[in-house]
């Protein structure tokens, strides 16, 4: 498997590594949304680029709600555990999944 990487803001330093596989151009979207979402739906999410720049993400329902607790969980701190929280992310390299109460137990 492949992976690009976007820096979409160099003065925030944001990277995503995205696998190629999970790719869509904004037009082959557009003409095809059927196999888009077939394919989001097997592999959770596809990103849609619109002249070769990150657009927008597909996310399949599971994936999204998958997600959503997490944002809610993100949501719910404050001040000093939102600094933790950053601070425990890795910043470069590979990075692992975590669930909800592995985050919890890092932040305490």
């Amino acid at each position: 498997m492949y992976y690009i990487t976007i820096k979409k803001n160099k003065a925030r330093g944001i990277n995503v590594n995205i696998s190629t596989k999970m790719i869509v151009s904004n037009s082959d979207m557009i003409k095809n949304y059927k196999n888009s979402r077939e394919m989001a739906e097997r592999l959770g999410k596809i990103f849609i680029l619109k002249n070769n720049q990150p657009d927008a993400v597909l996310f399949s329902i599971a994936e999204y709600e998958r997600v959503a607790v997490f944002l809610e969980y993100l949501e719910s701190l404050e001040g000093e555990e939102i600094v933790k929280f950053a601070e425990s992310l890795p910043k470069e390299g590979i990075r692992k999944s975590y669930s909800i109460d592995q985050l919890r137990n890092d932040i305490k």
